[in-house]
């Protein structure tokens, strides 16, 4: 039966989860661990490794979470589909090792297989298992699970190596999400129930201790934990200075500390509610800050410790509901808010590991209280059976708004209350999710109404300035990139694209200089150097130019276009052998860069000597990709007879395609080479053009 419940498991988990291979990346987080970071985009080489270990970046220090996405990147590149499929992977292992701990120790089947089911399909948990960039929870959990398996193994033997196992994994486990710090808590609530390594009056459920362990006297089991509890400060710690450092922690400024308890201890009865009920889950709960009444919190707070009051009260004759309901406090304390890191009021995943100590408490209590029922078997079966299906398919609907960036934050705006200033990053992201599918009138529509709930959202104005560019509003578009700047000046994209903006508007000294701030804020910004290098040779300063590109290409080697901005450079200055070598690099990078094709064509074109054979070969790989430049010296080169016999009628039919394409000088010299032909030939010249064009179209 234990195999049976396994499969069960792994099935049921799998068809409900299985539509997040279909699913995209989303742009709340995902480009920060993933799709727009070069050091998880390299791999797992020295450099990134090292890196993993030594950054605070996203005001964290997680370096096996970093290690995931590197291996995941490596192995599946930018393919969304197998980087969703680890964090299912891992979500399915972890309800498996769930169940097989609680089984191991408390010999209750049916209620560690209820436990485990309902962490698996719960839909509180969607949003750890669909949100790629929420691997750290995933992951993290896995470590704090296989902690509690080697704690059992050395309450049974107890020895230095199992002992080591047990410190190892709870150290992987804060390497991947600090949240884990409870853990040797809940180590002694285990000792309490269902180890039971310490007397108590009832010891009805205590099989596991009959078997492995002697007991022992709380002060000596707090003692044997020291070294955990010393990793704990550690984390601790450290997740505070980097959160600070991050920016990440809220001022009393932000949320009083009156507002930050009675949202604490509204959040959890929220959390309770959800779990019974998981309606409105949402990736986004704005803080209400300040607006939440007092007397909300105070009632809360008198539910919350009503409850556990009960819990002490009956601790000997119901220990699992202790257990379950500390479980629960505690493990959700990190992240009640009471120390606020960021501007949410709680958050979905938060209650990945929390809510395993209510699954605990319904798995064991529901059959306690309907112990007396004459058909409880039967009746508890039915009371599974529905309540799983109804999971199977309120998860499975969960599932689905993570298709995409434009599904998820739909649904928010449906569930969640918008009356919050915070609320304007939802705008603000499905405004970006409109933008990248060229929604831009709607996108321009989402960033005006973030920006209405928060005047000085950058990130907003940010964002409205890169649409309003695309729309060819230039002015408009850098007033918006400087408000960014002014509500945040270390804002280095915002620098990068006001220059870009710049550049466009022929404003080349003042690109530079935000070019310049973009680079002095992040000196690893490779599209930064490059554009500073473009905007310097457009004022003519080839060597500073030839400076920045290259140090673009020591930033990212495999950047496309500053081997060919470089190459340019280069052949500017004459310096064609070396320039040749940076096209290549450029084409073979980017197959069907059409532009570099045809400007290493030019180059061989204009060599000392000219390779008239190796021009052909670029500008008719260029010209198949519809480069009008390129299809007009095609031309060129047959009506000249160079690198190929002289032939009018060629010469003839890549002018007209050329000229189909817009290229005035072409059809200029198409009607010329006329004069040279006779009707019969200029006839089948169109014709040629014609099957070209339509072969190519």
């Amino acid at each position: 039966m234990k195999i049976a419940i396994c499969v069960f498991l792994m099935a049921t988990t799998f068809a409900v989860y299985s539509q997040v291979q279909d699913h995209e990346f989303i742009n709340y987080d995902d480009p920060d661990y993933v799709t727009n970071n070069l050091h998880v985009k390299k791999g797992l080489t020295r450099d990134s490794v090292i890196w993993a270990f030594t950054t605070f970046n996203h005001a964290n220090w997680f370096p096996m979470t970093w290690l995931s996405h590197m291996l995941d990147f490596q192995i599946y590149g930018e393919n969304p589909k197998g980087h969703h499929l680890t964090s299912l992977f891992f979500h399915i292992v972890n309800a498996l090792l769930l169940f097989l701990i609680l089984l191991r120790m408390t010999g209750a089947l049916w209620q560690s297989g209820f436990v485990a089911v309902l962490f698996a399909l719960h839909p509180f948990n969607v949003e750890s298992v669909a949100w790629v960039a929420e691997r750290k929870n995933v992951l993290s959990t896995f470590f704090w699970l296989l902690t509690l398996w080697a704690y059992i193994r050395y309450v049974r033997k107890s020895n230095l190596k199992s002992y080591s196992l047990v410190v190892l994994f709870f150290a992987l486990g804060l390497m991947s999400k600090p949240m884990l710090v409870t853990l040797p808590f809940v180590l002694l609530l285990m000792d309490y129930w269902p180890l039971g390594r310490m007397k108590r009056g009832n010891k009805s459920e205590t099989t596991f201790t009959e078997q492995t362990a002697n007991l022992t006297a709380w002060p000596l089991l707090i003692k044997e934990k020291i070294p955990l509890f010393l990793l704990t400060a550690v984390s601790c710690i450290t997740t505070f200075i980097v959160q600070k450092l991050g920016g990440a922690l809220q001022g009393m400024e932000n949320f009083s500390q009156s507002a930050r308890l009675t949202n604490a201890m509204v959040s959890y009865m929220v959390y309770l509610k959800k779990a019974v009920w998981p309606e409105g889950l949402s990736v986004l709960y704005a803080h209400p800050g300040n607006a939440l009444p007092l007397w909300k919190g105070i009632l809360c707070a008198m539910a919350l410790m009503g409850i556990t009051i009960v819990a002490i009260k009956f601790i000997k004759k119901t220990p699992y509901f202790a257990f379950g309901w500390f479980w629960f406090l505690g493990t959700l304390a990190p992240v009640i808010g009471v120390v606020q890191v960021g501007a949410q009021a709680m958050a979905d995943r938060y209650a990945y590991v929390p809510l395993i100590g209510i699954f605990i408490i319904i798995a064991w209590g529901v059959p306690d209280l309907l112990a007396k029922w004459r058909n409880r078997d039967k009746a508890l079966v039915l009371l599974a059976g529905i309540y799983i299906s109804v999971l199977v398919v309120t998860t499975s609907n969960q599932v689905s708004h993570w298709k995409n960036s434009i599904t998820i934050f739909k649904h928010v705006i449906r569930v969640t209350d918008k009356k919050y200033p915070d609320f304007d990053l939802v705008y603000n992201n499905l405004g970006a999710a409109l933008f990248v599918e060229q929604r831009t009138e709607e996108a321009i529509s989402q960033y005006k109404k973030a920006i209405k709930l928060q005047p000085n959202y950058a990130d907003a104005h940010y964002n409205l300035g890169i649409a309003l560019l695309s729309d060819g509003k230039t002015e408009e578009a850098i007033a918006h990139y400087k408000k960014a700047i002014k509500f945040k000046p270390d804002y280095a994209d915002a620098h990068y694209n006001l220059g870009i903006a710049l550049l466009s508007d022929g404003k080349n000294e003042e690109a530079i200089a935000h070019f310049k701030k973009a680079i002095e804020l992040l000196p690893g910004f490779a599209d930064a150097h490059n554009n500073l290098g473009l905007a310097l040779l457009g004022e003519g300063k080839t060597e500073d130019a030839i400076y920045y590109f290259k140090l673009a290409i020591r930033i990212d080697p495999n950047f496309s276009l500053a081997h060919y901005n470089l190459g340019n450079a280069l052949s500017g200055g004459g310096k064609m052998e070396e320039a040749i070598s940076h096209l290549k690099m450029a084409i073979k990078l980017k197959p069907d860069f059409a532009d570099g094709q045809n400007n290493l064509g030019t180059m061989y074109y204009l060599g000392v000597p000219p390779n008239y054979k190796e021009a052909v070969k670029w500008f008719r790989l260029s010209a198949d990709q519809q480069h009008a430049t390129a299809q007009y010296n095609l031309g060129l080169m047959y009506g000249n007879g160079q690198g190929v016999p002289k032939d009018f009628a060629l010469a003839h039919m890549w002018w007209t395609i050329a000229g189909s394409n817009g290229d005035k000088n072409a059809v200029k010299n198409r009607n010329l080479v006329e004069k040279a032909m006779s009707p019969q030939q200029i006839e089948g010249a169109q014709e040629m053009a014609r099957e070209w064009m339509e072969k190519y179209k």
